[in-house]
């Protein structure tokens, strides 16, 4: 329950600053700017790995639990819980925003940018969250991050994947994270594309560990 907990707690504060962050920024004209919203992403997730990483290993991400579960890294009778922490989490995080800020009509929702195609909105976020567990797989042991190195690096990479990549498909990475505010916001179109990239991305980064490392590698052995 400690580590569901952590799950919970973490998703919400992640999701409630990152998209909270995204929300004032549309309500208040731009305030925040795109750059301050790659920012507050990149620092919650840092934050809440230092936090809860010992306790739940800090997934935060229904598409990283199942790349870690597929990795032997992580137990799969575990995986549907902490799947239902995180989505939660986010729900909750996105319930409070609506009741803070009931004028916006996002709430931080996904969506691929106009003219961008939305076959090229999913090969892109399968990128972003293959590079994102790629990340995670190196400095992280599945169930306890490795020293403060893992908060600094996995932040630093959504920070970077979104300032780079946030205008095209707001770099979501995530579904827990864009399902809520597409439900809450009634913002539901592509919302395909949000739930299933992000969870092939991650697996094809366990997939190419397998290539480049010991063959035992994504079984915890790394």
């Amino acid at each position: 329950m400690k580590k569901l907990f952590a799950e919970l707690f973490g998703t919400f504060a992640m999701v409630f600053c990152g998209c909270g962050a995204m929300t004032i920024d549309e309500i208040t004209g731009g305030a925040i700017s795109h750059v301050g919203v790659a920012i507050t992403w990149g620092l919650i997730v840092m934050a809440m790995i230092y936090a809860y990483g010992e306790i739940s290993g800090a997934h935060f991400n229904p598409a990283v639990t199942i790349a870690f579960a597929y990795a032997k890294k992580f137990p799969w009778k575990q995986v549907p819980s902490y799947i239902l922490v995180q989505i939660m989490g986010a729900f909750l995080a996105i319930g409070i925003l609506w009741i803070l800020f009931p004028e916006s009509q996002s709430f931080g929702h996904t969506y691929p940018a106009e003219g961008f195609a939305p076959y090229k909105a999913f090969l892109l976020e399968l990128i972003l969250t293959f590079f994102l567990m790629i990340t995670i797989i190196n400095v992280s042991t599945g169930s306890k991050e490795v020293g403060t190195m893992a908060a600094i690096a996995v932040g630093s990479v959504i920070l970077l994947e979104a300032m780079f990549a946030g205008p095209m498909t707001k770099a979501s990475m995530n579904p827990a994270r864009s399902l809520a505010p597409a439900l809450i916001s009634g913002n539901t179109q592509n919302l395909w594309l949000y739930l299933t990239a992000p969870c092939l991305g991650a697996i094809l980064a366990i997939l190419s560990c397998k290539l480049v490392k010991d063959e035992d590698c994504c079984a915890g052995n790394c």
